[in-house]
């Protein structure tokens, strides 16, 4: 039941701080900057009938790291324990004086994938402390003049967020363009649909850097006219199996829609439109077409 997964969580939480604080004794080391929220955790786990806590658990653990050339450079990190910790990960803000505010920002980004990419349920924090400790100091000399911040910063979320394009042509007849389609997306592990005819779509979903070397192909081949309709971008990075989980198309195939009686080249929008709406995407519709979808 949930009631004995939060009751196993807490005890969880209180072991971990009841070890960094035999291993860290000092202050400077390690403190809990919210007492009361610890004494509620405590008082949960003790009286099973009590009160969901209210409040994260708040502390801060100080790393020193050496900095080749300088002496130790301390860092600190504020970190928060949500309540379901360590079932979800926990929310951890290193700072330090000598960051400037874009080299803490990738540090800070840099942590929070290292901690989606190997955490899940158990408890970490001694993890991350060595984390921070081993990589840190070396952000402070990375000189993140304007191109080198945004390609770091850019590949790293690139890595795993999840992405899904739309794409509209005036009309997809080719069989190579068609045949295109289908291969590079697999190559490229990509899921989604390809409607042929006129006017064409075409929809893919997977990792961002996927998806635009996939659009940087496609628009390399003859047009007479092709557009990225529209772009979902999850936020929620995260790693293969978070991808795997936001897809809405198990793989790539072509789907036609022929509309009867028409030239055979024109496809019928209504089952185009049943088609996204069981596929959730109903929305969509409206924005390749401009119509309310019926």
């Amino acid at each position: 039941t949930t009631e004995m997964a939060n009751q196993e969580e807490a005890e969880i939480q209180i072991s971990e701080l009841d070890l960094l604080s035999s291993m860290f004794p000092y202050e400077e080391e390690f403190a809990v900057t919210d007492q009361l929220a610890l004494a509620e955790l405590k008082h949960y786990v003790e009286n099973e009938s009590a009160e969901v806590p209210s409040s994260k658990v708040q502390f801060i653990l100080n790393v020193k790291a050496e900095v080749p050339n300088a002496s130790m450079v301390e860092f600190s990190m504020a970190c928060a324990l949500p309540f379901k910790y360590p079932a979800v990960l926990p929310e951890i803000t290193v700072r330090s004086s000598l960051l400037s505010r874009s080299q803490q920002i990738l540090l800070n980004s840099d942590l929070k994938t290292y901690l989606m990419q190997n955490f899940s349920g158990e408890p970490c924090m001694l993890s991350v402390r060595e984390w921070v400790k081993d990589h840190a100091a070396a952000y402070i000399d990375k000189d993140l003049s304007s191109s080198s911040v945004t390609t770091s910063d850019a590949t790293q979320s690139q890595v795993t967020t999840f992405t899904r394009l739309w794409i509209y042509s005036h009309h997809i007849y080719n069989k190579q363009k068609r045949k295109n389609i289908i291969d590079w997306a697999k190559e490229l592990s990509l899921s989604g649909f390809c409607m042929p005819g006129k006017p064409g779509v075409v929809c893919v979903e997977g990792l961002q850097s996927s998806c635009e070397e996939f659009w940087s192909r496609i628009r390399r081949l003859t047009w007479k006219r092709i557009l990225i309709r529209h772009k979902d971008v999850s936020l929620e990075g995260g790693g293969h199996a978070e991808i795997q989980k936001q897809r809405k198309f198990p793989t790539l195939e072509e789907k036609c829609f022929d509309a009867h009686g028409a030239r055979g080249n024109h496809m019928d929008l209504g089952q185009l439109y049943h088609f996204l709406e069981e596929k959730g995407c109903a929305d969509i519709f409206q924005m390749y077409f401009g119509v309310e979808g019926h």
